[in-house]
């Protein structure tokens, strides 16, 4: 079995309250969660308006698998969310 966890740094412009921030990666959240069946949480940047660290956690047989799984949450992020940006993203494999 192989574990993979895709953390995502993203700049929310146009937020100026951590209200705001709330509104906009909920929703993300919720949808990564719906589309990709992986468990997905904001995990770092909580207290800045502007960024956030979304993590994500997939399950898989292979390596190989849970790679391009999490390749693809990478290159469907900007299509559905063009308005936010990916600063960085790391795929790690245990």
């Amino acid at each position: 079995m192989s574990i993979g966890l895709l953390t995502l740094l993203i700049s929310i412009p146009d937020c100026h309250t951590l209200k705001q921030k709330r509104s906009r990666i909920q929703p993300v959240l919720a949808r990564l969660h719906r589309e990709f069946n992986i468990a997905a949480a904001e995990m770092d940047h909580q207290d800045s308006h502007v960024e956030a660290t979304i993590q994500c956690v997939a399950l898989s047989t292979s390596n190989r698998e849970v790679q391009a799984y999490l390749q693809h949450v990478v290159d469907y992020f900007p299509q559905h969310w063009p308005d936010l940006e990916i600063l960085q993203y790391r795929i790690e494999l245990i």
